[in-house]
């Protein structure tokens, strides 16, 4: 990979938009394949991608594309409500975190071994394709032409349509250390409902990295952000309360924001393909997104390969998107509080089941079983209305 100037830079066969979560991986992926070493190709981001802002987590079997930078592995979670405390069975899976910095150090430093790679550091801030203008994207002042753009930068929200929500995933983190063994490192917590649910669906999650150090999150779905304050306020209420901690050191913060909706992001715009959140892999109803982007980049470079176009079906599927719809409108309406929902979701089947719901990999019988588990009335409600034409 090379850098250089704007002014050297004009035409490539493909602009890759953002280095992010979703253009890594699409690179790596295309690097890893050996199939296109002769693409010259354009990486643009406004940031170095050198900080820690972020972590990713999942649930996986076996090892995935990216285990090399799994910087943890959790074999048993558990789930903690007022009405339910469930050590949840994982198997087949694991839950796994991916650290920002090694995910960044580990694709930058693959993609800096490719001599036809080009990276340009520069806000992004327009993409075109049009029979007059070309295809291409507007970085730092000039233009850059391609053949096609892989953007994954969300550039404005989408007009939201009839029954369309759009609910925030915001969260604050904490990697704590403590001078006592605290946390047991194989057992985390996936989602702890434990504290006050008045601004939304509400909870904590605690994945233990040793026996004094854990990474605590506070996550909340609702319409709007809270006072900055209030995230810490918290983290130190949840911490005294539910681990019984005053005495500990912050070494990390993280924060994030992440748009929860069943709006249509265009994932092909003429010769543009967009990625990740910007690309509607986000999931609307939990907010995961990383294996739905292993799974959209996987696709493109299978199509590239197979057909010579990275045009490919969509990854969601019609009955998913309604299921996600009828959540959203719960959610957004707040006919049903979100620790009901996940405790009943929890309680009633196996956690590997529900991964595979979430995953949008199960079958229309499986699906039926684990909604009828799920309070009937509020989703029925929700259901109806969300077929109404008003």
């Amino acid at each position: 990979m090379h850098q250089r100037t704007s002014e050297e830079i004009e035409s490539f066969d493909w602009i890759v938009s953002g280095a992010g979560c979703a253009g890594l991986s699409l690179l790596v992926r295309l690097i890893e394949s050996g199939k296109f070493k002769d693409k010259k190709i354009l990486l643009v981001d406004k940031a170095l991608k050198n900080k820690n802002d972020r972590t990713w987590c999942f649930w996986e079997q076996g090892n995935g594309f990216f285990e090399p930078v799994v910087y943890r592995q959790w074999e048993q979670l558990w789930f903690h409500s007022s009405l339910l405390s469930k050590s949840l069975e994982l198997h087949p899976y694991k839950y796994k975190l991916i650290r920002g910095i090694d995910f960044y150090n580990y694709c930058l430093d693959i993609i800096s071994q490719q001599p036809n790679i080009v990276f340009l550091q520069a806000p992004v801030e327009k993409i075109f394709s049009s029979t007059e203008e070309g295809t291409g994207v507007i970085a730092g002042g000039k233009s850059y032409k391609s053949g096609y753009v892989f953007n994954s930068v969300l550039f404005q929200k989408p007009q939201l349509k009839r029954h369309q929500y759009w609910l925030l995933q915001h969260f604050k983190g904490w990697v704590i250390e403590t001078k006592e063994s605290v946390f047991e490192e194989g057992s985390g917590t996936l989602m702890d409902f434990r504290t006050d649910q008045s601004e939304g669906a509400t909870f904590f999650y605690v994945l233990p990295f040793a026996p004094n150090k854990a990474l605590v999150e506070y996550t909340l779905f609702s319409k709007e952000l809270l006072q900055p304050q209030a995230y810490e306020n918290a983290l130190k209420t949840y911490l005294k309360d539910q681990w019984q901690l005053q005495d500990y050191k912050v070494l990390e913060e993280e924060w994030g924001v992440i748009p929860m909706t069943n709006a249509a992001f265009p994932t092909i715009e003429k010769n543009i393909v967009h990625l990740g959140t910007a690309g509607g892999q986000t999931k609307a109803s939990s907010g995961y997104t990383f294996q739905f982007i292993q799974k959209q980049s996987a696709a493109i470079v299978d199509s590239l390969i197979q057909k010579d176009h990275p045009f490919t079906e969509p990854q969601f599927g019609r009955r998913f998107h309604f299921y996600d719809s009828v959540l959203l409108h719960i959610l957004h309406h707040r006919t049903l509080p979100g620790d009901v929902i996940f405790s009943h979701l929890f309680q009633k089947n196996k956690a590997a089941q529900v991964f595979r719901f979430l995953d949008n990999d199960t079958s229309l019988p499986q699906e039926l079983r684990i909604i009828s588990t799920l309070p009937t009335l509020p989703f029925l409600k929700a259901a109806v209305a969300r077929t109404l034409p008003f």
